[in-house]
């Protein structure tokens, strides 16, 4: 399959752009700004007045922007997408163009194998393992101090801090420095 290019995804996606209510005035402002401030050479300051005449519907002013972005070249529609992208992420993540090649990459590699791997076990594994882990921790806080109830218990928390990140070590080391001496 041969790459489709920015200039090609904009011809594909201008019909969706257009609809109504998916770009609001204010973004299409955001984004006309955008390419004419970091970007000048996209958009001269006479073609982005031009673009955001508010005497002329929002219809129109795009649907002049994005055909004037066709005509310039395959790094301005570049420049246009990542403005989109900054200013309206929720729309340029529902694009027919990257519908279609998120598809065309599910056909091409089975990506999706590695995910199920990780999360085959369930909420009933998680809920396992948050319940032990919310019971080892119950069963420090209450344990009494005394050595003798549970000392295999004491004997492993001991080690637990070079498992466990520094900052949670600290506050383990400091609740066991009074019984590890007598171990």
């Amino acid at each position: 399959m041969t790459e489709q290019t920015y200039c090609d995804r904009l011809v594909q996606d201008t019909p969706f752009l257009m609809g109504h209510g998916r770009l609001s005035e204010q973004q299409v402002d955001r984004i006309i700004l955008q390419l004419n401030r970091y970007y000048p050479q996209i958009l001269s300051n006479n073609d982005a007045e031009k673009f955001r005449n508010p005497k002329a519907s929002l219809r129109v002013r795009l649907c002049d922007l994005l055909g004037h972005l066709q005509r310039s070249g395959e790094r301005d529609c570049q420049e246009f997408y990542r403005a989109l992208y900054i200013h309206a992420q929720p729309l340029h993540s529902r694009l027919p163009s990257r519908l279609a090649l998120q598809n065309s990459d599910c056909t091409e590699l089975d990506s999706g194998t590695v995910g199920r791997e990780l999360s085959d076990r369930g909420p009933m594994a998680f809920l396992a393992c948050l319940g032990l882990a919310a019971g080892l921790a119950l069963l420090v806080y209450c344990c009494p101090p005394d050595p003798k109830v549970l000392p295999g218990a004491r004997r492993v928390l001991g080690f637990s801090p070079i498992i466990v990140d520094r900052h949670v070590s600290r506050f383990l080391l400091a609740f066991l420095t009074d019984d590890l001496g007598g171990l």
